[in-house]
Parts: C-alpha cells; sequence; structure tokens
C-alpha cells in the first residue's frame, strides 16, 4: 500500500481480528508492524466503543517482537522505565524518549556506518554510546528552560560526590566522543537511582 499524508483506519473487532479499511481487508499484528516500517501511518479505533486504541496496538507490536526472540529494549531499561511511572519525572520521559529516538532516526545512516567499522561484532557498545550522545543533547536542549536548568544541572551526582577525571586520547573520534557520553550518562543515571534510595 502506498504511503498517504491520510492515516489509514484500522478497525479492531472483539474477536482481536484487525481490519484494514484502505484495503478492504483482515490484517495481522505482523502486517502492521510491516507498515510502522515503511512508514505507513495507521490509527487504530476500538470497532465497537470507537475508541482509539494505538497506542495499546503499538505497545502490542512490540510485545510480540519482543516475544519473538528480537530482544530491543534492555532489562535494566524496562525496569528503569516502570519505576517512572507515577514519579515526578514521568512527564518528562516521553519527550525524552522522543527527542532521543529522532535523534537516532535522523543520523542512522551515519551511525550504522560508524557501528559497522568500529564495532563489525558488537553493536550494542555503539548503541550506548548513540544513548549516551542523544541524552548530552537532550539535556543540553533542557538547561535552556530555567524550570528545568537547575533540575538538569544535579544530574552529576550527590553533593559532595567527586567524579574522577576519564581519560580522553590526544584526538578523540567521533566514537571516543561518544563513549565519553555513554559514560557519563550511566554515572548520572546511577547518582538519581542513589538518590532515590
Amino acid at each position: 500500500m502506498a504511503k498517504t499524508e491520510e492515516p489509514t483506519i484500522i478497525k479492531k473487532y472483539a474477536n482481536r481480528r484487525l481490519y484494514n479499511t484502505g484495503t478492504s481487508s483482515y490484517v495481522t499484528l505482523e502486517d502492521l508492524a510491516e507498515m510502522v516500517k515503511n512508514e505507513e501511518l495507521f490509527v487504530v479505533y476500538d470497532a465497537k466503543s470507537g475508541d482509539e486504541i494505538t497506542r495499546s496496538v503499538l505497545t502490542q507490536i512490540i510485545f510480540e517482537q519482543e516475544n519473538k526472540g528480537q530482544n530491543l529494549l534492555p532489562i535494566t531499561f524496562l525496569r528503569q522505565l516502570i519505576r517512572f511511572y507515577g514519579d515526578s519525572m514521568q512527564n518528562l520521559v516521553p519527550s525524552y524518549l522522543e527527542f532521543s529516538i529522532d535523534s537516532l532516526t535522523r543520523e542512522q545512516g551515519k551511525f550504522r556506518e560508524q557501528m559497522t567499522q568500529a564495532f563489525p561484532g558488537n553493536a550494542f557498545e555503539a548503541m550506548e554510546e548513540q544513548v549516551r550522545r542523544n541524552t548530552e543533547m537532550f539535556e543540553r536542549a533542557m538547561r535552556m528552560f530555567s524550570p528545568f536548568g537547575a533540575m538538569m544541572g544535579d544530574f552529576g551526582g550527590a553533593k559532595g560526590e567527586e567524579k574522577p577525571a576519564e581519560p580522553m586520547p590526544a584526538q578523540p573520534t567521533e566514537l571516543d566522543r561518544l563513549k565519553q557520553q555513554m559514560e557519563d550518562m550511566q554515572k548520572k543515571l546511577d547518582a538519581i537511582a542513589a538518590a532515590k534510595r
């Protein structure tokens, strides 16, 4: 199906069947996953109530992919995400995740090339580096807003905590900088977790 500006309407029936009104045919979660990969927009409605349920269906697609062994979400990430529910930082998380994934999407071509050159067998480390870079960019952006400026400045660690200087190569490469950013982000996350205990 060709990409259109208007999202395709998908109806979900009580028997859990999904109906694509654009193609007038029943589809599966795998079909919807393929539509997402092809950047085809769709909105899912409950056929009986008329409620929009796109978020829950997309979440179900992720759940199905994870169950197939295509583990994209690390356990530590899932646990931290669960901890954010009901937390004072909850409202900040969606913006941060959108910012990070948008940045990764924009730079995916360059990132793939760097990942292939530097880590032919270890994509996980390259992914960590990209996340660190995204976090640093997000924190810089958040410091521009005065209500968040002080809060983002506190992410460096607990009061009085000295951070050892990280040795850097004489002429750091882009990957070295990304690796450094990832280490900094991990320290900040550890400090936040320690402060909550």
